[in-house]
């Protein structure tokens, strides 16, 4: 099996899917800008007449691709850093992800929102945020967090055939990641978590470059004794809740790794949802493993500091496992 980047499987997907569909359109024209280069600009010769590079207006641009998606053109819209989105916010939760429901079910949107969340390295304040527990917070949206090349693209392929409008939240650290990709199309479904690691002391739930981190935690830790599992959940809408719960069952023991900042975050919800449907089967109180509520300087050293990752994760588990 080839092994790519994740930047060069989300831009197959979307090449892939151009193909397949001639009525699919890209508006905004910086596609996994820092990876995947090469099959970008095959798509913007292939494609020129689908791909359009509106003067830059976050809020503009969605709203375009958000009236063609209502008017049955299917639209990608790759914005960059998620930070952006801010500005987009009423037409991507208003509009995007109420037009269904608004229209008793006459339109539909297929818009997918792709951004890159994250410390990215030096981004600061405004280029380093990880908005999917505010976006989860938005009925009508599906949110869906790939953390490897295959599942990148597996996913980006669900992503654009969905009636429903998408955020596909990608981390800025793993576009130049590598990992083995199938050839050909294929699709992965949204609400199917994977098992990226078995074992059966402690479950890590984990989503985006945290499960990254867990797999590096858990080679750590099965040296000490402690074997964890790995649960990807690659999407929070819809949200596999047996998968948790199932890998919950076996261990008794829960860690969240989500670099979110806590408050309502991600991993408040999973272990909100332990601690509804899970209580009877936990060994230990649930951790969680967040980004600080605090700002995010532009000093590396102090920027790592907030990062969650495998020392953190590590230092979780130890705890839940006594």
């Amino acid at each position: 099996m080839r092994t790519i980047t994740h930047a060069e499987a989300v831009v197959e997907a979307i090449a892939e899917c151009m193909a397949e569909d001639d009525n699919l359109a890209l508006v905004w024209a910086s596609v996994m800008e820092g990876g995947g280069k090469e099959i970008a600009n095959r798509l913007k010769t292939s494609y020129a007449d689908r791909i359009f590079d509106p003067p830059i207006s976050e809020a503009g641009i969605c709203a375009i691709a958000t009236g063609a998606a209502m008017d049955n053109v299917r639209t990608v819209v790759p914005m960059g850093t998620a930070s952006f989105m801010f500005r987009a916010w009423d037409q991507i939760i208003h509009e995007a992800g109420s037009a269904h429901y608004m229209s008793n079910g006459r339109v539909k949107a297929p818009v997918v929102f792709h951004v890159m969340h994250g410390l990215r390295g030096g981004g600061s304040v405004q280029h380093s945020q990880s908005p999917q527990s505010m976006l989860w917070n938005a009925p009508g949206l599906e949110i869906a967090l790939p953390s490897c090349p295959a599942d990148a693209k597996g996913l980006m392929r669900t992503a654009i055939k969905s009636d429903n409008p998408t955020v596909f939240i990608d981390h800025q650290r793993l576009s130049r990641l590598t990992g083995e990709v199938p050839e050909g199309p294929y699709d992965i479904p949204f609400g199917v978590a994977d098992i990226k690691r078995a074992g059966g002391d402690v479950t890590i739930v984990a989503t985006s470059l945290q499960v990254v981190a867990a797999l590096e935690a858990a080679v750590v830790l099965a040296g000490e004794g402690i074997d964890a599992e790995i649960v990807d959940l690659r999407s929070l809408v819809p949200l596999d809740e047996d998968a948790i719960l199932t890998s919950l069952a076996k261990t008794g023991r829960l860690v969240v790794a989500d670099e979110s900042p806590p408050r309502c975050s991600i991993a408040s919800e999973i272990i909100a949802l332990a601690a509804e449907k899970g209580m009877d089967i936990l060994k230990a109180p649930p951790q969680r493993v967040n980004r600080p509520p605090v700002h995010v300087s532009l000093s590396k050293p102090l920027e790592d500091h907030l990062m969650p990752g495998p020392i953190r994760i590590a230092e979780a588990v130890r705890k839940v496992c006594g």
